[in-house]
């Protein structure tokens, strides 16, 4: 078993006044695939660090497979990294690349040559054993790591922004490369990344850090769908989701935003009055037209840009005193300054408490 257990881990770097990590607990199954998402600084790397051993908590546990390794040197923990630079060895060839855990593990000679050989295939590499890194891509340096990482059969595999280095067409590449390559290993993974294209599509589940601490924690639809507070909804889309100050009317049936009523869910008309924030993703707002009288339920808004993108239209839109992402279809045609009428289905906004950004359990339906 290789599943890990992190137990009210905090750290604090030397002159430092905030904690990297901040009483963090997490459990990872045996053979899931987890990522580790969040801006820079949030401690996402210094929590893989102490996972790896190359750091060393100042409180809490970390276990893997049931031992506890919190104080462990990072050789006696039975794990692989890989890291954000391809950190391959120019001297040697991509075949004693590849070998160089097995061969500080002292493996045999014909075991070192089977799994070198499995690797190379599995990562497509097979043609360039006898290269040195320095007549590779960007890629194929990356694959090597990889294959490096994955030969000595490891507990738990680490990965710190592996992908960062790449162009965006390689890097889409190798990410589906990469998740195709662990779901047929099985191997309990934990991923570092602030990409949150990669977060969503490589992870069984996403944890979401800031400030040291783990903030949601989900399967990634889930996350990106319903996020716990305005900062993972800030943060995880492309755009981001969108936020509209409101404010549940005097009765408490309907919810006010920029001057349009929507209807306010049951269970949270005891708070009249009270002020909110609306959270509504690009792609869920509609269109009801341009031009003319509002339609009923519809909030007016001038487009102030058109960004085509291929398979859709974002458009940049101002309602009130705010700005909002809108995705419409690539046959949609507006110009800037035209008034374009917005809908905003009931059952795609998420409701959060103006005073502390957090999501309100109800939501409208």
């Amino acid at each position: 078993m290789s599943s890990v257990s992190i137990r009210n881990v905090h750290k604090t770097y030397p002159g430092g006044t905030d904690r990297a990590t901040d009483d963090v607990s997490l459990d990872i199954a045996d053979g899931e695939f987890l990522v580790l998402l969040g801006p820079s600084g949030c401690g996402k790397t210094t929590l893989l660090r102490m996972l790896a051993g190359l750091e060393l908590p100042d409180g809490g546990s970390i276990a893997i497979g049931g031992r506890d390794v919190t104080y462990l040197p990072a050789h006696r923990r039975n794990l692989s990294m890989v890291f954000q630079s391809y950190a391959v060895f120019p001297h040697r060839s991509v075949r004693d690349n590849i070998a160089f855990g097995l061969t500080t593990r002292r493996a045999g000679r014909a075991e070192i040559d089977r799994q070198v050989a499995w690797a190379a295939e599995l990562l497509q590499l097979t043609p360039y054993l006898d290269r040195k890194p320095a007549q590779l891509s960007g890629g194929q340096r990356q694959r090597v790591a990889v294959a490096r990482a994955i030969v000595v059969d490891a507990d738990v595999l680490l990965m710190d922004e592996p992908l960062s280095n790449l162009d965006a067409l390689l890097r889409m590449e190798f990410r589906t490369e990469l998740k195709k390559i662990v779901q047929d290993l099985g191997v309990t993974t934990v991923y570092v990344t602030h990409d949150q294209g990669e977060a969503l599509s490589l992870g069984d589940r996403v944890a979401v850090m800031r400030s040291g601490r783990i903030v949601q924690l989900g399967d990634p639809l889930a996350v990106y769908d319903t996020p716990s507070e305005k900062f993972v909804g800030g943060f995880l889309g492309s755009p981001p989701m969108n936020f509209l100050a409101a404010t549940l009317t005097p009765d408490g049936d309907r919810i006010d935003v920029a001057g349009t009523d929507l209807p306010a869910p049951a269970a949270l008309r005891g708070s009249a009055g009270r002020d909110v924030l609306l959270g509504v993703r690009a792609e869920n707002i509609e269109i009801a037209g341009t031009g003319g009288d509002a339609p009923a339920g519809t909030l007016p808004a001038r487009l102030e840009v058109r960004e085509p993108t291929g398979s859709a239209v974002l458009l940049t839109v101002s309602a009130g005193d705010r700005e909002l992402k809108v995705s419409a279809p690539a046959s949609f045609r507006a110009d800037p300054g035209d008034v374009v009428h917005l809908r905003l289905p009931p059952h795609t906004l998420r409701l959060y408490d103006a005073a502390t950004h957090q999501l309100m359990e109800n939501r409208p339906s």
